[in-house]
């Protein structure tokens, strides 16, 4: 699913206590984190983000982290079981091409793409699977750093999230990131119908 992947061994300076004083995750996600929520972190290294929203949601919530890496995956799995979260962080080895998740379709309330939309190869094909997993009315958390993402290509990134049928909502502040919501409709668009028949 990517095509310049961050090295696991990166993944232990992006996890580092430090970095909360750049991206504090609980600022972030709490407009969009709730009690009891099924997310979807895609792409979470070792659980910089994906650890404050398994406290987030709960003892009755889950968070889903798909990954590529199989390293990446059990570091995050380590650190969970060490924060007292095992139960509430579900791992999924994802494909060069696609997250997977098959009969999960409308089951995500929230989803966070943070700075690795621009590693995917087919970034229009992993956009339509997160927008297929989401609930109707469920947001997606899309940032990308700015050292790597110029604003056009951020540009050509939103455009290919409203192609998969998302609605851009907001652009929150966070630093060093180019950030939006956007939101899957609570209720999808009618496919339009072709007549085959005469006039009206």
């Amino acid at each position: 699913m990517a095509e310049h992947i961050c090295p696991v061994w990166a993944g232990y300076f992006l996890a580092n206590r430090l970095r909360r004083l750049l991206h504090n995750p609980y600022r972030i996600l709490e407009p969009y984190v709730k009690a009891g929520m099924m997310v979807l972190d895609i792409g979470p290294g070792m659980g910089f983000f994906s650890l404050p929203m398994a406290e987030m949601v709960g003892p009755q919530g889950k968070v889903v982290c798909v990954d590529i890496q199989p390293g990446m995956l059990a570091a995050l799995r380590r650190r969970a079981a060490k924060a007292g979260l095992p139960e509430r962080i579900q791992t999924h080895l994802s494909s060069e091409n696609a997250i997977g998740l098959e009969g999960r379709d409308n089951s995500f309330d929230f989803a966070l793409t943070f700075a690795m939309v621009h590693e995917v190869p087919d970034p229009a094909h992993l956009l339509a699977e997160v927008y297929r997993l989401l609930k109707g009315g469920a947001a997606l958390l899309l940032a990308e750093p700015v050292g790597h993402v110029t604003a056009p290509d951020f540009e050509r990134t939103l455009a290919l999230a409203g192609q998969a049928g998302f609605a851009e909502t907001g652009r929150p502040q966070i630093r060093l990131s180019h950030a939006v919501v956007l939101v899957k409709p609570a209720v999808e668009p009618a496919p339009a119908h072709t007549s085959t028949a005469g006039g009206v």
